[in-house]
């Protein structure tokens, strides 16, 4: 059942090799043009501007080669919590906030205005601009160039004793083990759904009830994230690695004319976004 196939459904933290120009850049300055196109979406607050972001982060599919089916997979987990907030921000926005827009409906302190509709539609395409340009990151970046990357860009924090590389490690190995965490909740799905377990019988808007049907899985996932944390120590330090220590790199990254023009494309583009009314 689809129900149970959540790694097919998770696009951030896995990554796809097809060999495009994307693939190809240099991680740190993709990071920084990802960073200024999450950065200008988060203040887009019209309609033109989100469809063309909207449209922009579509195309990023296509030149990296990446199915759009598949970038649109990494959605639907998102979407019962898209509709809860779309729900709390149409009835509770409140009449201080949108008080220049035009009332639809109002009872008691329920209100619902163009502006409260504006802001719904607008949130939602955000959220969906922001994964989409996650999944194209963390499909066209391993999480070795991930790592080194964010390291690099945060090495002048070192000169006031922050600890980059620790850091650095700590959110990759965060975004790593998103898939295999889905892989693991996946596997006790399928096992509590043989023994009985009401798990995907449920519709998919009755959240309170599908929220309960998760429930004797989340000790059993902490269980198997300690452990796994505890088997990564346990590699880590049988290769004797000390994260406080100086360490060098066995790869060395170059910016070359494509990346410095992809940058460049890159602001401009976020410019534009914040340009458009």
């Amino acid at each position: 059942m689809a129900e149970f196939e959540l790694t097919r459904n998770m696009t951030i933290g896995q990554y796809l090799p097809t060999g495009s120009v994307v693939h190809r850049f240099d991680p740190r300055l993709k990071l920084v043009a990802f960073s200024a196109l999450v950065l200008s979406i988060c203040f887009l607050g019209g309609y033109l501007a989100n469809v063309v972001a909207l449209v922009f982060c579509t195309l990023l599919f296509s030149v990296a080669r990446i199915p759009l089916r598949y970038g649109l997979s990494g959605v639907k987990p998102a979407i019962p919590f898209i509709i809860l907030l779309a729900v709390l921000q149409l009835l509770f926005y409140g009449a201080g906030f949108g008080a220049g827009g035009r009332v639809y409906l109002h009872w008691g302190f329920i209100w619902v205005t163009s502006d409260s509709v504006r802001l719904v539609v607008v949130s939602a395409m955000r959220f969906v601009e922001v994964i989409f340009l996650s999944s194209v990151l963390t499909l066209s970046t391993s999480i070795t160039e991930l790592t080194h990357g964010l390291e690099r860009l945060l090495m002048p924090l070192r000169h006031v004793r922050f600890p980059v590389h620790a850091f650095a490690l700590m959110i990759t190995i965060a975004v790593r083990f998103v898939p295999t965490f889905a892989l693991e909740m996946e596997k006790m799905m399928k096992a509590q759904a043989s023994r009985g377990a009401e798990f995907g019988t449920g519709q998919w808007w009755r959240i309170v009830q599908r929220t309960k049907d998760t429930f004797p899985i989340i000790i059993p996932l902490f269980n198997i994230a300690l452990a796994r944390a505890e088997d990564l120590v346990l590699a880590m330090e049988s290769r004797c690695y000390t994260p406080t220590e100086d360490r060098t790199s066995f790869k060395r990254y170059r910016a070359k004319p494509r990346d410095w023009a992809m940058l460049a494309a890159s602001l401009a583009i976020s410019a534009l976004f914040l340009w458009i009314r």
